[in-house]
């Protein structure tokens, strides 16, 4: 009588255990990552873009030609990003192009995924915008 309910339990315990998460347990958003890829586009080769999440809620980094800063907010797998300010040098026209991309991409951000290292920031309706890795 007891076999069949411990046979069960095991299985049940067995496959929860097999389920996997989008986030990683060691997963954190503090720190400095690097842009690999803008809308689906990866970034020029030796490009500076990255963004700098720090654990006071401020945001900064290089949109590919230019510094910028600004706030975000996070919580559970959902970011909001909040330039607030960028440096206004010129560069070379592809690194202005790419900029151009960051810009319009980072008030999109709406949700995370991590896996494999990679950081992947989507739009409200799951389009990847942004994939990061950690430096």
């Amino acid at each position: 009588m007891f076999k069949p309910v411990f046979a069960a339990a095991t299985l049940a315990l067995a496959l929860g255990g097999c389920q996997s998460t989008p986030q990683n347990d060691d997963f954190s958003l503090i720190g400095q990552w690097k842009i690999d890829t803008i809308m689906g586009q990866a970034t020029v080769d030796y490009s500076p873009a990255e963004l700098t999440f720090r654990d006071d809620g401020t945001l900064s980094g290089n949109n590919s030609c230019n510094q910028f800063f600004g706030k975000y907010q996070y919580a559970n797998n959902q970011l909001s990003l909040t330039p607030a300010g960028t440096t206004m040098k010129a560069c070379v026209d592809a690194l202005m192009a790419q900029e151009q991309l960051v810009n319009q991409a980072l008030p999109e951000v709406a949700t995370t995924q991590y896996a494999n290292g990679k950081l992947s920031l989507l739009d409200s309706e799951g389009q990847v915008l942004l994939i990061l890795t950690k430096q």
